[in-house]
This record gives structure tokens, C-alpha cells and sequence, in this order.
């Protein structure tokens, strides 16, 4: 039984399963992008970005221990040179993987995985749907807030202004009564 195993084997065994994800992430490192299974894009998310975290500290040790995990001098000059200093400032998430359907010989989902930080087309587009979705939501809200804050802006200086305007009214109309009644008094 497999309790409390949390990993996919993807049916291999550990060697071979060890050799795969090495090679997956070296072509991930230099091409940026690759198309896989959703299994093994998922699989390998887990396996790279731990070293891709560990890439932003540039010191022997750290490239000791991914050269480890990769056995590849070219990848590892990549990682830690290109890639490290677009990831520098990022707290995690490097890779995206984004399902690309089932594919038609044995209908296995497909997915490409990609690092994050090398897509410019992936970057700019959210950017732009998020600008269209708020301007269709903030049309309504616009065109009845501005109705809104006119009513009560017009309203109120009317009431300030009615006050002030009668008050001067009761003063004179006491005032001009007054001498009047102390003339009629004499």
C-alpha cells in the first residue's frame, strides 16, 4: 500500500525516475519551456523549483549541491546566471504549467511547464484582460456614482444656503419692526 506517499512514481523506478526529472529540468533551464505529460509537468515543478531557489544564492556549496541533482555544467551556468537573476526578487512560483489537452494517440493530457519570469507574451496578456474586465465592471458603478454624488452636492448647498438666507430675513424683519412698534409706542 502507498500511504502517506505523496509523490508520483509516473511508473518508474526511483533510478530511472531520478534520471527523467534530471533531464527534464536541464531542458527546462535551457530551452525555458517544454511540452510534457500533465503527470511528469507536475512532477517536475516539484523537482526544480527547490532548485531554482537554491540558484539565488550564488556560493560553492549551492552549486555543489544542484550540480548534484542536475550533472550538467551548461545547466548550471544557465541556472545560475540567467535565470537567477530574473528570479532574484521572486519568492517562488518559477514554473507555470498550463494543461494543453489530450493527446490523440493515447489521450493523455498534455501540459507544457515553463519558467515564469521568460514569458513576455504570458506577462502582458493577464495585464490586458485584467484592464478590460475592469472597465466593463467599473462602467456601471461609474455612471451611477457620479448621479449619486451630484444629487447630494447639489442638495447640500441649497440647505446651507436656505438658513442663511432666511436668517437674515428674521434679523431685519424684527429689527424693522422694532422702531416701528417703539414709534407707534410714543
Amino acid at each position: 500500500m502507498r500511504h502517506g506517499k505523496k509523490f508520483n512514481h509516473l511508473g518508474r523506478t526511483a533510478d530511472h525516475r531520478r534520471a527523467m526529472l534530471a533531464n527534464m529540468a536541464i531542458s527546462l533551464i535551457m530551452h525555458k519551456r517544454i511540452t510534457t505529460t500533465l503527470a511528469k509537468a507536475k512532477a517536475l515543478k516539484k523537482y526544480v523549483e527547490p532548485l531554482i531557489t537554491r540558484s539565488k544564492d550564488d556560493s560553492t556549496n549551492s552549486r555543489r549541491v544542484v550540480f548534484s541533482y542536475l550533472q550538467n555544467k551548461e545547466a548550471l551556468k544557465e541556472l545560475f546566471g540567467v535565470v537567477a537573476q530574473k528570479v532574484g526578487d521572486r519568492p517562488g512560483g518559477y514554473t507555470r504549467v498550463i494543461k494543453l489537452g489530450a493527446r490523440p494517440g493515447d489521450g493523455a493530457d498534455i501540459a507544457f511547464i515553463e519558467l515564469v519570469d521568460f514569458d513576455e507574451n504570458m506577462a502582458k496578456a493577464p495585464k490586458a484582460e485584467k484592464k478590460t474586465r475592469r472597465s466593463r465592471k467599473s462602467a456601471a458603478p461609474k455612471a451611477e456614482a457620479p448621479a449619486a454624488e451630484e444629487a447630494p452636492a447639489a442638495e447640500a448647498p441649497k440647505a446651507e444656503e436656505a438658513p442663511v438666507e432666511e436668517a437674515p430675513k428674521a434679523e431685519e424683519a424684527p429689527a424693522a419692526e422694532a422702531p416701528a412698534e417703539e414709534a407707534k409706542a410714543e
